[in-house]
Formats: structure tokens, sequence, C-alpha cells
């Protein structure tokens, strides 16, 4: 019973060292991440910070009859599914090139990781001097009788910023997943040779599979970065860009108007979508990668 006893304390003062260690980082959790948000809760279900008068369901109600916010939604959407997975297959197929033996590999791996070192506002600048109406980019393709494109306020300007998000994301994604790959049991892909596997067989029964974990993180990262794209939107456009109007937009200008109660309800909802999508790509990750782990 006495060595019970001593194994209880001994368990009880580990814990309260631990949580000493862990007090400092708890405290900042809260007061600037979980009770900003509590905050944030508190304000999507009321009718306005002066009555204060509790309202439930109306404000989200109200936002999703909102054209803004249905507009920006939808514009976030389509930038997140076309740009997230180019991050990622690009990315993987850039640290696989650079694991094979191929010329000029320093000069190749630099080249991808400079852009993680310019400032955003360089990085604008290049790409209004490429993309402007009298830029770069049309003054070549005039030089094949093609006609001026307005590419930022034209359709094409989606695709000029997940142009520019590759550009500035496939370095940091692709030393990712040269991690990965290094991290992978060469005892395996020895025996894949010795038995004629093909490089495709050993790149999905066995690469694929161990670099799961690293295809989710790089996945929520760049999903996470899809949604702060705003600086560059905002800095190549303006407030209210024609086809770039992304949720950020909506929150920023909602900001500027003070209805907190509809910014509130938008940052609801945007927490809540990405707590689903990630929650969803650890069920995928769990079931594709299950029987290498351990």
């Amino acid at each position: 019973m006495e060595k019970n006893s001593i194994k209880r304390i001994e368990k009880r003062k580990d814990f309260l060292r631990s949580l000493c260690f862990l007090s400092p980082s708890l405290l900042g959790v809260g007061v600037f991440f979980i009770v900003p948000f509590g905050v944030v809760v508190y304000y999507s279900m009321i009718d306005g910070v002066g009555s204060r008068n509790f309202v439930f369901l109306d404000n989200f109600i109200k936002l999703f009859h909102n054209y803004s916010f249905l507009e920006a939604a939808k514009n976030t959407l389509h930038f997140s599914v076309l740009a997230v997975p180019l991050a990622v297959i690009l990315a993987m197929v850039l640290a696989l090139m650079l694991e094979a033996r191929i010329p000029f590999k320093s000069q190749f791996r630099t080249f991808f990781l400079s852009p993680m070192m310019v400032p955003v506002a360089s990085v604008v600048l290049i790409w209004q001097v490429l993309f402007d109406n009298n830029g770069t980019v049309n003054e070549f393709l005039m030089l094949f009788g093609a006609e001026r494109i307005d590419w930022l306020q034209s359709d094409y300007g989606l695709y000029v910023v997940v142009f520019l998000f590759l550009w500035k994301n496939l370095g940091y994604n692709m030393i990712l997943f040269m991690a990965g790959l290094a991290n992978i049991p060469k005892e395996l892909l020895e025996v894949a040779d010795v038995e004629g596997a093909s490089e495709w067989y050993k790149f999905f029964a066995i690469k694929l599979r161990y670099l799961s974990p690293t295809v989710l993180f790089v996945t929520i990262l760049s999903l996470i970065n899809s949604f702060k794209v705003f600086r560059e939107i905002y800095l190549l456009t303006d407030d209210y860009p024609a086809t770039l109007y992304m949720l950020q937009h909506f929150m920023n200008n909602t900001f500027k108007s003070l209805d907190y109660q509809k910014l509130s309800a938008a940052a609801v909802v945007m927490a809540l979508v990405m707590v689903v999508l990630i929650a969803l790509l650890f069920k995928v990750e769990d079931w594709f990668g299950k029987d290498v782990e351990g």
C-alpha cells in the first residue's frame, strides 16, 4: 500500500511540474486565442455591441443571404480547390526530381527556394510589372499579334494569383517532401528493386504510403496559406477586385464598416469550415497510411 501511495504522490508531483512548465504556453494560448475566439462567438450571436440582445443564429442567416459573402466564399473555394492540389502535387514532383540524379541540382533547388526570401511587396511589384495592362506579358503577346489583356481585372486574374501562390510556396513544400523521402526505409526500396518492381509501383506502393503524413501536413499548410493570400491580392488590386474578391476582402471591408456581428459570424463560419476540412484530411490520411504506422 505504501508503494502505491508513493507512486501516486510521484505521479501527482510529475503532473504538477509538467503543469508549471506548460502554464506560460497555456496562458498565452488562452489569452490570445481561446478568449478572443469566445468573444467572436459571443458577438456573432448578439444584435449589436450596444444593445447586446441575444439573437442566436439570426446573424448567420443574414450572412448566408448576403451576396458579397456568397461571392467571396465562391471565389475563395475556387482558388483553394485549384491552388492547394497544385501546391501539393507539384512540390512532390519537384522533390522526386531532386531525389534523382539530375544536372544542376543545386541551382534547381536554389531557384525554387529563393521566393521564400523575397518580401511580399517585392513579389507584388514583380507581378505588376509582368501582368499590368502595359506589362511585360502583354508586350510579349503583342509581338505575335495578340491583343492586350487586363489580367488582374479579367477572368484570368485568378490564375495569375494561383501562379503567384505556387511561386511563393512550392519551395518550402518541396523541402518538406524531401525530408519525408529521406525517412523512407531504404531496405524496402532495395527489396522492390531486387523483385523487379517498376518505378510506378515503388512510388504508389511504398513512397506515397510513407509520405502520407507529409502529404497531410503540406495540404493543411497550403490550405491555410490559400486563405492568407489576401495581402498579395490587396496590393495587386484594391478593396473590391472584379474577380478576386475573397473572404479576406469581405472580412476586411466589414471591419472597416464596423459591422462586428457580420464579421464575427463570417469568422465563425470560416473556422468551422477549416475544422471540418482538416478533420476530413486527418481521416483520409489515417485510412491511407494506417498500414505503415508502427
